[in-house]
């Protein structure tokens, strides 16, 4: 009859360990030499299996060690416990991303201010933007550029003190012609210390639709002008722009 060390002995391995190894040794005796194909990690079903064997076939004058064996036990438990908390927080989490996505989805229609100086005019709109400024400026100048990189207009929008800054663009070049419907690129630059520095610049653009189902847990907005989708934690400001204001949701 095989038995299990019930001191625990370090050179042996853990009670678990002993365990497996006579699990292993008994199928190989009883010639189930065929390599294992499904599910070879020790469950705590199997534990108990063969806890109840051992203990049935112990040797009286070794007997298990019975705070190992109830550690063992504990360890096994605890293990478990986890593997069911894990399912639920996942079947959690994938409630929380699909009500986030079906309240995501009023934005479908909404303007949502996202970093970058790409932005998209319709065909009778505008572009409206927010710079941040790092300090006062005395002249603070506005570029906009097609996508073939050639200069439309270049304008003024004056001294502006440090911090964030509303730049709006009619859609007009400087013959006052209206410019198709397309992409732009909006540049802001200003004077620090004699050199002339571009700053850095959001846009409001109109949401299209919203992404469901995302994997990785993030909704994900389609947005005019974008070539892909961008990120909800990523919007800044939800409204609707216009010239002169903007009217937020």
């Amino acid at each position: 009859m095989n038995m299990i060390d019930g001191v625990g002995n370090a050179s042996r391995g853990s009670y678990i360990d002993q365990l497996k190894t006579l699990q292993e040794k008994q199928r190989a005796e009883q010639g189930h030499d065929d390599k294992v194909t499904g599910q070879s990690d020790l469950k705590q079903e199997d534990f108990l299996s063969l806890l109840t064997q051992q203990l049935a076939y112990q040797d009286p004058f070794k007997p298990v060690n019975n705070e190992q064996m109830i550690g063992q036990m504990a360890s096994f438990a605890t293990v478990d416990g986890i593997g069911k908390m894990n399912k639920q927080f996942s079947s959690l989490n994938t409630v929380m991303t699909s009500n986030q996505a079906l309240q995501a989805s009023s934005l479908v229609g909404q303007d949502v201010l996202v970093r970058g100086n790409k932005g998209f005019k319709s065909a009778i709109g505008s572009i409206v933007g927010m710079v941040k400024l790092p300090q006062a400026m005395n002249d603070v100048m506005v570029r906009i550029h097609n996508e073939q990189g050639q200069l439309l207009k270049n304008f003024s929008i004056g001294s502006k003190s440090s911090g964030d800054h509303r730049v709006e663009w009619d859609g007009l070049d400087d013959s006052g012609n209206l410019l198709s419907e397309g992409k732009y690129t909006i540049n802001v630059s200003g004077f620090i210390d004699g050199e002339s520095q571009d700053f850095e610049l959001s846009t409001y653009a109109n949401v299209n639709s919203v992404l469901l189902g995302n994997s990785d847990g993030n909704i994900m907005l389609n947005v005019a002008g974008y070539a892909s989708p961008v990120k909800l934690i990523e919007v800044l400001e939800v409204g609707h722009a216009s010239m002169g204001g903007v009217s937020k949701s």
